[in-house]
């Protein structure tokens, strides 16, 4: 909800802003203000329907709400908004993206690059595996069974083979499948996951790297989910190795308006070797002329993008800095938090079962039950009525032997089950645990 504050912060900077056009002619849009406030109402009831995203009750889909920080600064920039193609289209708001892209890859420790915002993970995939086909045309591209289905559906966008590899019942790429695959000799680039959005689960990134060194393709490491845990305090022995490893990546996406505290949609690619921008190279007659200066426009696929994103991530990082012992930090430290309390207690529950321990703050459980399909069937009851109770969560569907540690006696009478599914993105869910699970617990279905 808005905060008092909030409106008259955003009147104030909106009377700096409009300081700086004082010495124009006086001008006023023409708008009817009294036909317009209805409809505005009337937007505002619509978006009622929605469930509560920002609540911590809401621990379902990758749903974080936007730090006030970047919701004025959004805002604030609307009454310029810039488009971050050309430098004449965007003076202020371009060079702050490229400052906030410098920030991002200072994290992990890359001084040069190329980079840039996207509309988000999607857009900033494909752009990677675009210029990994360039490098290595006709060569193979292979990801984890777990990572993103974009990566999929990417590849056959853009007419690359594309092959999964097998993942490990705890959802980590199965390295000795990977090898396997390796061993054709046709694969160019491997997409390491560092946290799937399904298990929340990080690739053994050092273990890859090791056979990079043998085989000779590109790493691209689709971090849009997970990327900013490399500046978490609470990360287990391997997520720890395989964040500390990014900086020997080719290429990195990292979605901002996932744990970045900004508004949908706000993505980011960046490449290690600044030369793959010669992939980029095409000509526009009519937005150059300000400056002949690299503008964004020349190292995006993308054309017209928001200035908007890049002048809120710049307040964001203004206020909360990249930096491993920071307020930020410590807000993905509490978020990690709440899903080890959260397994803690679903340990101890007799209704639930986890069925992963979650390298980040993705927590999938299960009902308890004598097969996978009751197991499901009751795992989508309690759903629907935690739904009733304000508990919003998710559901996902794992293959069967992913679960047979956590459920040794479940009989697999079909091929995956249905589990639920919790992600702990708000710091503030750490102290709602308690409340989460007595609900859990209130709706735990009777088999």
């Amino acid at each position: 909800m808005m905060h008092p504050r909030e409106s008259d912060i955003l009147k104030r900077a909106l009377d700096i802003l409009n300081e700086g056009w004082v010495d124009l002619p006086a001008y006023e849009q023409d708008v009817d203000w009294d036909a317009l406030a209805p409809v505005v109402e009337l937007t505002a009831k619509r978006m009622q329907d929605n469930y509560p995203y920002a609540h911590p009750l809401y621990a379902g889909q990758m749903l974080k709400p936007p730090h006030p920080v970047a919701r004025l600064a959004y805002a604030l920039a609307l009454w310029v908004n810039p488009n971050n193609h050309a430098l004449d289209g965007s003076r202020a708001s371009s060079p702050m993206e490229k400052e906030v892209i410098a920030k991002i890859a200072a994290m992990w420790g890359w001084d040069e690059c190329l980079g840039h915002l996207t509309g988000g993970g999607t857009m900033a995939n494909l752009e990677a595996l675009w210029v990994a086909s360039r490098l290595h045309p006709g060569k193979r591209i292979v990801g984890s069974s777990q990572a993103h289905y974009t990566h999929g559906r990417i590849t056959e966008v853009l007419g690359i083979p594309y092959t999964a590899v097998n993942a490990t019942a705890s959802g980590h790429m199965d390295t000795g499948h990977l090898a396997e695959l390796l061993g054709a000799g046709d694969v160019g680039t491997v997409v390491v996951t560092l946290g799937t959005t399904g298990l929340g689960a990080v690739d053994a990134l050092p273990d890859i790297l090791a056979l990079q060194g043998e085989y000779g393709f590109r790493v691209h490491i689709d971090a849009a989910y997970g990327g900013y845990f490399g500046l978490s305090s609470r990360l287990a022995e391997g997520p720890r190795a395989a964040f500390d490893a990014m900086g020997q990546a080719d290429s990195i996406v990292i979605d901002p308006h996932k744990h970045g505290l900004q508004p949908y949609g706000c993505g980011s690619v960046l490449f290690r070797d600044p030369s793959v921008g010669r992939f980029y190279k095409h000509g526009s007659p009519y937005t150059y002329f300000s400056s002949t200066e690299l503008h964004l426009g020349e190292i995006s696929l993308e054309c017209s993008r928001p200035g908007a994103s890049a002048v809120a991530l710049w307040a964001t990082l203004e206020l909360l800095p990249l930096d491993r012992d920071g307020q930020f930090a410590g807000m993905l430290d509490r978020c990690i938090d709440a899903a080890r309390a959260f397994v803690e207690q679903v340990e101890a529950s007799s209704a639930y079962v986890p069925v992963h321990t979650p390298d980040l703050d993705i927590v999938v459980y299960a009902v308890k039950g004598k097969s996978a399909s009751e197991a499901s069937r009751l795992s989508r009851e309690a759903f629907d009525l935690a739904a009733r109770k304000d508990l919003h969560l998710a559901l996902i569907d794992l293959p069967v032997d992913m679960v047979t540690a956590a459920m040794p006696d479940l009989e697999h009478d079909r091929e995956t089950i249905t589990c639920l599914r919790s992600t702990f993105m708000k710091p503030e869910q750490l102290d709602w645990v308690p409340a989460i699970c007595e609900i859990l617990e209130f709706v735990a279905p009777t088999r």
